[in-house]
């Protein structure tokens, strides 16, 4: 057995008070409301990188159209992408598809009840087969998000950064040992009032480490004073909840600049669909160029996209959003052609008003389809 850190809380009394917590403090949300390994998954696979509140409306929506794997599984993936059309990287959505197929392929259409299983599927790593068999199905497996890794650190006081591999085998370690305790208790008390769904204590512990991260021991101004492991952590009682955890150094924020363009043709607009293999695939945009220099003129740049210079363009408006470290700004020019509708259809398709509420846009550019949408008379010239 491994000699204790000093000063390091023992782990039979944080999964208690932790659990005691969870069952009085836990959010009412609806993948709460089940024990269903599918709609658990869903859950996760959408809660990656992604907040509650904005998950919520999505996981909403998507369960009254896609209700169990078997529909997802057939479903045409314009649909999938359509309905994931907000959530972003779309990566995501994609895997959950080829999982489905694999489901019903590999399982007879049900969802395995395994940990080796349930990881085996597209897009699904440690922390994601983790959690779903141990909120669903009550499985001893640890989990490592975000949330949990903010947690452990304070608690356990680990100064290195949690991305060394020594480091994040640590943590993994540390959160199996707390599953492993919280399979061990007897099942008698710590229930949330929305028990009849619970699955358990594994299920319960593992869902108070993420919700005691994303409530009380969150990344700024940390609630220490109502936290259930405050007299345990070693952080609070150092005073080094501000400088754990060992993020590194921030990464530099990368601007990056586009120019996209509005073409208009009898009520119609060009747009274009994304290859595979690359950023936002097979999701359609207005077409773009990431230009480098900030002097490049948009005349000049659609003649080497549209292959011929265009008689006119304006601005129509400009779109500024985030997607990780890059800082994006893309101009959207609306630009007239002397050429026939045929000739610039070699750059895109030609869409009607019904075809930008239906077709999946990446964010930037459904920000541009909606001002269209809501600009009537610019589509009828």
């Amino acid at each position: 057995m491994s000699k204790k850190r000093p000063n390091q809380p023992e782990i039979s009394k944080l999964v208690p008070a932790l659990l005691e917590w969870f069952a009085a403090n836990a959010r009412d949300l609806p993948w709460r409301r089940t024990n269903d390994p599918y709609s658990i998954w869903i859950s996760e696979i959408m809660l990656q990188q992604t907040q509650v509140k904005t998950v919520i409306p999505f996981y909403d929506r998507w369960m009254r159209a896609f209700p169990d794997v078997g529909s997802v599984a057939k479903a045409k993936q314009e649909k999938v992408l359509k309905l994931w059309e907000g959530l972003g990287y779309y990566t995501r959505a994609r895997n959950l598809q080829k999982a489905a197929q694999d489901v019903m392929e590999n399982h007879n259409g049900e969802f395995p009840h395994s940990y080796d299983d349930v990881l085996a599927l597209p897009g699904i790593g440690r922390y994601t087969a983790g959690a779903i068999c141990s909120i669903a199905l009550n499985l001893p497996t640890p989990i490592l998000d975000g949330n949990v890794i903010r947690v452990l650190t304070r608690v356990f006081g680990i100064h290195e950064n949690p991305k060394d591999p020594q480091a994040n085998a640590r943590l993994w370690e540390l959160a199996g040992r707390l599953v492993e305790v919280a399979l061990g208790i007897d099942p008698v008390n710590y229930q949330p009032h929305f028990s009849k769904h619970s699955s358990g204590h594994c299920s319960h512990l593992n869902q108070a480490m993420m919700e005691l991260g994303a409530l009380v021991c969150t990344p700024t101004q940390p609630q220490c004073l109502i936290c259930p492991l405050q007299r345990h952590c070693v952080a609070f009682k150092n005073a080094l909840t501000e400088s754990l955890p060992n993020l590194g150094p921030r990464v530099e924020a990368t601007t990056r600049r586009f120019l996209a363009f509005l073409v208009v043709d009898k009520s119609r607009v060009l747009i274009r669909q994304r290859p595979a293999g690359v950023v936002n695939a097979h999701l359609w945009e207005f077409p773009n160029v990431e230009v480098l220099e900030k002097g490049e003129m948009p005349g000049a740049v659609a003649k080497q996209l549209f292959g011929t210079a265009p008689k006119s363009f304006e601005l129509f408006c400009t779109i500024k959003h985030t997607i990780t470290r890059y800082r994006i700004t893309m101009e959207v020019h609306r630009a007239s052609f002397n050429g026939s509708a045929t000739e610039l259809s070699k750059s895109g398709k030609w869409c009607t008003l019904l075809d930008l509420q239906k077709l999946a846009f990446p964010s930037a550019h459904r920000k541009v389809a909606n001002l269209v949408l809501k600009s009537a008379e610019l589509v009828k010239s």
